[in-house]
């Protein structure tokens, strides 16, 4: 081939991969949006019959869809019976309910109807389940939608974000961004903070050091992203800074790519001191002298401690001119190895075990 032609069929052809990339992404949303919809009108019906028939006749009837669609699937009784829980759960939000739920939003229901109703013809069908069997409302499941399809979340990672209840701890952390960030940047920051953030991935005593943690987080980091949330990139560890011939190490060091802002996280393995709140103002006054660029918004600093009182926090907080949040962490906490020796083993339970069983027996 031509070396001209060859360099027009190079651009050429990656031009076609991605239309076709493209149409089997819509082809896909396409089928998917049938399947939900499919799914949604069958619930329909099943409840429609549920007052004549009561809840037996599911099972009738998936025999009978079996029998003439042997090749499809979806059509087994749990599944028709996740159809009907599918229609109850979201019907009120198609109605007039779904107003009094959703009374601080600026939308008309039938605005918010159809935007629900196009956001879940765009999750899978097993996403879907897990959303409505674990949501105990509407805006609780909307939360958890809206997320899916922000991260492009997989089902496992949906249903990990739903058992740490990601819903309960979003934008939950004490802060005082509404005093040092403009709008809307102050709502933003506050959204991307959580409280208390979920470190079960990390494997500690409560006697270990704020390092060990430090570098617990940082091997495990694609789960520690995960937690931090969406548009976080690591920067550094210990990241150095020098200010007047001295050196100062920031614990961990991110940048938040969606906010456009350097992000300080200092980690104290203790309950939650005012003092603390100094030395992050310190670290943040040298981010943005050191490494703010022209375009960077306000570095914003992230406190974590094992405990806190807010109104203690919210003290410490109010006069500080950078913006800083304050919130809690939790930890899968193990024993440590002088106590783990001291524990009697399986084969000495199992031992002991035996011996209470013979004395009772010659009791």
């Amino acid at each position: 081939m031509d070396t001209g032609i060859d360099k027009d069929y190079k651009s050429w052809i990656i031009e076609v991969k991605s239309k076709i990339r493209a149409a089997q992404m819509k082809a896909g949303l396409a089928v998917n949006a049938v399947v939900i919809e499919f799914y949604w009108n069958l619930g329909k019906m099943i409840v429609e019959k549920h007052t004549a028939w009561g809840t037996k006749f599911i099972e009738q009837l998936s025999k009978d869809l079996q029998a003439e669609f042997p090749d499809m699937k979806g059509l087994s009784t749990s599944n028709l019976k996740y159809c009907r829980s599918f229609y109850l759960f979201y019907e009120p939000a198609i109605g007039q309910q779904l107003v009094g739920q959703l009374q601080e939003s600026d939308k008309q229901p039938a605005e918010i109807s159809q935007q629900l109703v196009g956001q879940l013809k765009q999750i899978p069908w097993g996403h879907n389940i897990l959303i409505f069997t674990k949501s105990i409302n509407i805006p609780v499941a909307q939360f958890y939608i809206e997320q899916t399809l922000i991260n492009a979340w997989g089902r496992e990672t949906l249903a990990l974000q739903i058992k740490s209840q990601l819903y309960e701890r979003q934008g939950k952390s004490i802060s005082n961004f509404k005093n040092t960030l403009p709008e809307p940047m102050s709502d933003l920051a506050q959204q991307t903070l959580k409280d208390p953030y979920n470190f079960d991935f990390v494997g500690m005593t409560s006697q270990m050091k704020e390092r060990d943690l430090e570098n617990q987080l940082v091997k495990h980091l694609s789960k520690f992203l995960l937690e931090l949330g969406k548009g976080f990139a690591f920067v550094g560890q210990q990241y150095h800074i020098e200010i007047a011939n001295q050196d100062y190490y920031i614990d961990l060091l991110f940048y938040h790519i969606k906010l456009k802002c350097y992000v300080v996280i200092e980690l104290k393995n203790t309950k939650f001191m005012p003092e603390y709140t100094g030395k992050i103002n310190f670290y943040l006054s040298a981010v943005d002298t050191l490494l703010k660029q022209a375009d960077d918004k306000p570095s914003i600093g992230i406190l974590l401690c094992r405990d806190k009182n807010n109104i203690e926090a919210e003290f410490a907080l109010r006069d500080i001119g950078k913006p800083i949040g304050v919130s809690e962490f939790s930890f899968t906490e193990i024993l440590p190895e002088e106590l783990k020796s001291s524990l009697p083993t399986i084969e000495e339970l199992e031992e002991e075990f035996k011996n209470l069983s013979n004395r009772a027996n010659d009791i």
